[in-house]
């Protein structure tokens, strides 16, 4: 009988969106009853300590796989991916790649060829949106494909702000780390507004000017619990890049393929998104009608004010309804199990 199992890891904690990310998953295939054949799961900062926690973890996993199990590993794992899958392989199990990046867009260190031949090392794939799913195919990845859509988001905290009215002025929040590198477009933005308000949840770095912006609210660093249960705010933009009319450098050109977390930590606050039209993200947010779709940010204050109540309250509910789905693994356990359903046709 096969097992489904996985490989846990040590962590630098809870604060990246990555490493929270990857364990709300684990999170998950436990309570789908997978086995972890690595180490217990850990948090350090030390990096000698998240190094021997990576090997002592995957030599576990060398006494403990069986025929027949199928392995969930989350992507990028680094040095250790195509040794655990051959190891699979040679005891007659199967392994699943769950892709949280691409280490051939984020930060260049791999080649395009160079990540589908390591890729090519896993039975089945699940990429984290359709976007990505296509373009890993027409790479020429032969396995099992499929993906995942949303990323789930686990959080103790309710939303204590279910109003299904827009502020006025409509409030539009962008939370994380915020600085010339990766948002610069955001003192363009704020500059702009004239009939909306937008509030800046994490901490300015050298970019001073954006708080003195009349439409600019500064809530300071926000506890991502904290922000789930009390954030007061009507849509939650993911943008990144200089420039407001396109995502722009390479982090605004990975949004063509990636599924940024930030899009589930707003909408596992009940919060509306906004996104960008030509973002891989744009097509789950339309298909389930919890956010906003802009070719340019110029068009977002007059598109947001003609949004009529009913279409904003139905915007809250379904946001609200895919929060409840996210806090429960609902989105990883679908796309685990459909890919066991493909390994064993």
């Amino acid at each position: 009988m096969s097992r489904l199992c996985y490989v846990s890891h040590c962590y630098r904690g809870l604060e990246v969106a990555g490493y929270k990310a990857k364990t709300d998953n684990e999170i998950t295939l436990e309570e789908m009853g997978a086995v972890n054949l690595g180490l217990p799961r850990k948090y350090s900062h030390n990096a000698v300590v998240i190094f021997i926690h990576g090997v002592l973890s995957s030599l576990r996993f060398c006494f403990k796989v069986r025929k027949d199990d199928v392995v969930v590993l989350q992507y990028p794992l680094k040095k250790y991916f195509t040794f655990i899958c051959r190891v699979a392989h040679l005891r007659g199990a199967k392994t699943v790649a769950l892709i949280h990046d691409l280490g051939s867009f984020r930060r260049k260190k791999l080649t395009v060829a160079q990540e589908m031949k390591r890729l090519s090392h896993a039975d089945g794939v699940i990429a984290s949106n359709k976007v990505m799913e296509k373009w890993i195919r027409e790479q020429g990845y032969q396995g099992h494909l499929s993906s995942l859509g949303f990323w789930d988001y686990r959080s103790s905290s309710i939303n204590t702000h279910q109003q299904q009215v827009c502020h006025q002025p409509i409030r539009i929040a962008y939370a994380g780390s915020i600085s010339r590198r990766k948002n610069s477009f955001l003192t363009t933005f704020a500059s702009s507004l004239e009939h909306c308000e937008l509030h800046l949840f994490g901490w300015v770095n050298g970019m001073s000017e954006l708080e003195q912006c009349q439409h600019v609210v500064s809530h300071g660093y926000v506890q991502a619990d904290d922000f789930i249960r009390d954030a007061e705010v009507d849509f939650g933009i993911v943008w990144d890049g200089d420039s407001m009319e396109v995502c722009s450098g390479d982090w605004g050109e990975y949004l063509h393929y990636n599924t940024p977390h930030k899009t589930s930590f707003y909408l596992r606050g009940g919060i509306p998104v906004v996104v960008w039209k030509q973002s891989a993200m744009a097509y789950m947010v339309e298909q389930t009608g919890t956010g906003v779709c802009v070719d340019s940010l110029q068009e977002l204050e007059s598109k947001l004010m003609h949004l009529s109540p009913s279409q904003f309250a139905e915007m809250k509910v379904k946001a609200l309804g895919l929060a409840e789905k996210m806090n429960h693994g609902g989105f990883v356990e679908d796309a685990v199990r459909g890919m066991e359903r493909m390994l064993q046709r």
